[in-house]
C-alpha cells in the first residue's frame, strides 16, 4: 500500500508544481527541502520515469534561477541593511563575506554558491545591491541553476538506477548520499574560502 500512495503522489500532476515552490522557497529559507525534493523526484523518475527526468530538471532550473533573481531583485532594490533581520551580527558578517567573494569573482561565486543553502541568499542579496549588470548576473544564475538541477537529479536518477527495491529504496537512500555530498561541498568552500 504505501508504494501505491508514494506512486501516485511523485506521478501525479502536482508533484512538479510542488518541488519547483519547494526548490523557489529555499531561495529565501534555507530550511525548505528544494534540494530534497529534486533529489527524490529524480529518484522517482529512475524508478517509474515518471515525471520524465527532463522535466525535473527544466522545473528545477526555471525555480532555483527564479529563486535567485528573487533575491537579487530585493538586494537592487531594498538593499542589504533595510530590515532588522539583515543588520544582525551574523547576517552582516555573511554579506561582508559575500561581498569579498564577488569581488573575486563573480561566475565562481555564483556557481559555489548555488550548492551552498545561506551563501546563496547572500551572495544573490548582495549581488542586486552591487547592481552586477542584469543581463550578466541573469545568464550565470541561469547557467549554475541547470548545473544544480542535473546534479540534484541525476544522483536521484542514478541511485535509483544502482538499487534494487524501487522507489522506497531509492528515494531515501538517494536523498542521503545528496546530504552527504552537499556536506562535503560546504566543508570544501569553507577551507576554501580560508
Amino acid at each position: 500500500m504505501p508504494t501505491d500512495v508514494l506512486t501516485e503522489a511523485m506521478s501525479g500532476p502536482w508533484a512538479l508544481v510542488v518541488m519547483s515552490l519547494l526548490v523557489y522557497g529555499d531561495a529565501f529559507l534555507v530550511v525548505i527541502p528544494g534540494e530534497i525534493a529534486v533529489t527524490a523526484l529524480g529518484a522517482f523518475s529512475g524508478t517509474s520515469g515518471t515525471p520524465p527526468l527532463w522535466a525535473v530538471i527544466g522545473c528545477a532550473s526555471a525555480a532555483a534561477c527564479l529563486g535567485d533573481a528573487s533575491c537579487y531583485l530585493i538586494g537592487r532594490f531594498v538593499g542589504t541593511d533595510r530590515w532588522r533581520w539583515m543588520r544582525a551580527p551574523r547576517v552582516q558578517q555573511a554579506l561582508d563575506w559575500a561581498r569579498l567573494r564577488l569581488d573575486a569573482g563573480t561566475a565562481t561565486v555564483l556557481f559555489t554558491a548555488r550548492f551552498v543553502p545561506f551563501a546563496r541568499l547572500a551572495i544573490n542579496l548582495v549581488a542586486g545591491a552591487s547592481r552586477i549588470h542584469p543581463p550578466r548576473y541573469l545568464a550565470l544564475v541561469a547557467a549554475a541553476a541547470i548545473g544544480w538541477a542535473v546534479y540534484q537529479a541525476s544522483i536521484g536518477a542514478a541511485v535509483a538506477a544502482i538499487l534494487p527495491g524501487g522507489a522506497l529504496v531509492a528515494v531515501p537512500v538517494s536523498v542521503a548520499v545528496a546530504v552527504c555530498m552537499g556536506l562535503l561541498i560546504d566543508v570544501i568552500v569553507r577551507r576554501a574560502s580560508r
